[in-house]
């Protein structure tokens, strides 16, 4: 009988442990609990690095994510919805790019806050976007001089 309680003590452990870990992990990539927010669109020539889930920054803060990524057939440009904490209001003619973490870092997609005083509204779209820059076409045009 001591052997099962014993089992029994250490099976707790295991699974408080299991639970810490993923109280952690779910804080950690801030998928704890839904937030309010609002959704913009935008749309991009390349969202290459982006994908769902991508982190939103403004001034270096995550302050929302990418919740959608279609290519708009009649385009050819990559529709993107994003959702941004409601406690952060953009003006009308604010810009959005996405950008790179580093060299070797990932994508994300940037804010950048224009200077109108009018609002864009919930479900708006940002008109000045700049699509991901590929590193592989920079190095190539450094190394052959041409541009293609």
């Amino acid at each position: 009988m001591a052997g099962n309680a014993a089992e029994t003590a250490i099976g707790a452990v295991v699974l408080a442990a299991a639970a810490g870990f993923l109280a952690y992990a779910a804080n950690t990539t801030g998928v704890s609990g839904p937030t309010d927010s609002y959704e913009i669109h935008a749309n991009f020539r390349s969202v290459e690095g982006i994908s769902l889930g991508s982190d939103v920054r403004l001034a270096g803060v995550k302050v929302g994510s990418v919740t959608g990524l279609e290519l708009n057939p009649l385009t050819f440009r990559a529709d993107t919805t994003i959702a941004v904490n409601s406690g952060i209001v953009l003006p009308d003619d604010s810009a959005i790019m996405i950008s790179s973490e580093g060299l070797l870092g990932g994508n994300f997609v940037e804010l950048i806050p224009g200077g109108s005083e009018f609002n864009l509204d919930p479900g708006g779209e940002i008109l000045d976007t700049q699509g991901a820059v590929s590193l592989i076409s920079l190095l190539l045009k450094f190394v052959t001089g041409k541009e293609e």
